[in-house]
């Protein structure tokens, strides 16, 4: 058994850290002090809640760049991205804040014939939150920060790439004074992760993830009782209807291809353009992929640097080759792109249909494919055609009509003029292969709770 994780630059291929993994017995350990944190805390008022998860902010604010610079050291995100990171996942978390108290009171039923009836919202217990690298604070902060607002305690496995992370939010918890084992990182190999899920020792398990590795969560849940909450992957569509902005629409919807070179759930990974604008788009879009700096992440004007994995690099490679077999011509970055491997020059591809991979299989790269279509029906049409359901967005100066097309869209979250973004007062949620269960909003904190009912029949 391997007893090392090596943690590896993806823009020079440098090891520059080494962590040992967690044995069972020091896993089961932590567990059980998590489970007895959490037994203390679930009695806590949500205002100490609140201050404690603040404080916890506080600690990342103070450690910005340094924890910046370890997420682009793991996973290649250019150092603006990253220090962006940090401060979107304070607001996403006093958004939480904001929302906890309201989400967590108690339902007070109308008293009638002796009977006083309520509901509470008690704590799952462990929660279990095996996090992405793709945004190693964002992903992690969905779970972590409704958990301990709940009432709960959390064990965070992060990615192999980013264990750095799942660190991070422990230490910003001792930082902040929390309960030993409230929030714990565990740093652990696919069968110590399948031993804890098997254990009895959590109570939740929240995934985010590949399809596939979804499935295999699910196969280790088995019959275990443990509730799961799967935030798995996308193939989000954009449609540009005869009416939008270019002017506006361009930077924000390739914004939203690129940005973190395509290594998000929500990146818009296909676009259909209504026949009318095709040409113009297709001209305006090349345009501002070519103007995109690719090169060494740790540099302030970079946008673009490398894919975190060569597994990555590989996927999208073969995409592209599928797509040009069958007939698509790709148009790539015109600029100089590093020759490390990690680095993958971008590209648009057009001549795509629904046969090509690139237009049905998550590419998690900066690439895209685009369609002109001939009406709204012809694009909603295709937006639907997939297997998965993560966000869709239109591009339109009309409301009304957005919000037609959004009724018949098979999504998650819908967009009007904006895409590749979260909103932390909303749930967060995916339909078919995109997952199950939500986070954030008011139902993603009660979701870290179940109902408790009180029937009380008060006698003379």
């Amino acid at each position: 058994m391997i007893n090392t994780l090596e943690l590896i630059n993806p823009f020079n291929g440098e090891k520059f850290r080494e962590l040992t993994y967690h044995s069972w017995q020091e896993v089961e350990s932590l567990l059980i002090t998590a489970g007895n944190s959490q037994q203390e805390w679930k009695h806590t008022e949500i205002s100490e809640r609140i201050q404690l998860v603040k404080d916890a902010m506080d600690y990342f604010h103070k450690n910005q760049k340094t924890i910046a610079d370890d997420i682009t050291r793991q996973m290649g995100k250019p150092i603006t991205q990253s220090m962006s990171e940090v401060t979107g996942m304070i607001h996403r978390s006093d958004v939480c804040c904001t929302l906890a108290e309201d989400a967590l009171k108690n339902i007070t039923l109308t008293e009638t014939d002796g009977l006083r009836r309520f509901i509470k919202r008690e704590p799952l217990g462990v929660i279990l939150d095996i996090a992405a690298w793709n945004y190693p604070l964002l992903i992690a902060v969905n779970v972590v920060v409704p958990a301990v607002l709940a009432g709960n305690s959390v064990a965070i496995k992060h990615s192999s790439l980013t264990p750095l992370c799942g660190k991070a939010f422990e230490d910003a918890f001792k930082f902040a004074g929390a309960p030993d084992g409230l929030v714990t990182s565990l740093i652990m190999e696919h069968q110590t992760t399948e031993q804890v899920i098997q254990s009895g020792l959590i109570q939740h398990l929240a995934f985010t993830g590949s399809v596939t590795g979804g499935r295999r969560v699910k196969t280790s849940v088995g019959s275990q009782f443990i509730e799961t909450g799967l935030e798995l992957g996308g193939k989000d569509p954009a449609y540009i209807r005869e009416d939008a902005n270019l002017d506006k629409v361009i930077p924000a919807v390739m914004d939203g291809v690129f940005y973190n070179a395509g290594q998000s759930c929500c990146a818009v990974e296909r676009i259909y353009v209504h026949h009318t604008l095709f040409d113009t788009f297709l001209s305006r879009a090349i345009q501002y992929m070519n103007a995109l700096n690719i090169g060494n992440p740790m540099e302030e004007t970079t946008d673009l640097g490398p894919m975190a994995q060569l597994s990555g690099v590989e996927t999208v490679i073969a995409q592209i080759n599928h797509a040009e077999i069958k007939g698509a011509d790709v148009h790539y970055y015109s600029g100089n792109v590093p020759e490390e491997s990690h680095f993958l020059a971008p590209a648009i591809l057009t001549n795509v249909n629904h046969q090509m991979d690139i237009m049905q299989e998550e590419s998690f790269g900066p690439i895209v494919g685009i369609m002109p279509v001939q009406s709204d029906a012809d694009a909603i049409k295709l937006m639907n055609d997939s297997p998965y359901g993560l966000t869709a967005s239109v591009w339109t100066k009309d409301a009304e009509k957005a919000i037609e097309i959004g009724n018949q869209i098979e999504t998650g979250t819908f967009y009007m003029n904006r895409c590749d973004v979260l909103d932390p007062a909303l749930p967060w949620v995916g339909v078919k292969d995109s997952g199950k269960g939500c986070t954030l909003s008011t139902l993603g904190i009660q979701g870290m709770t179940r109902p408790k009912s009180y029937h009380l029949k008060l006698l003379n």
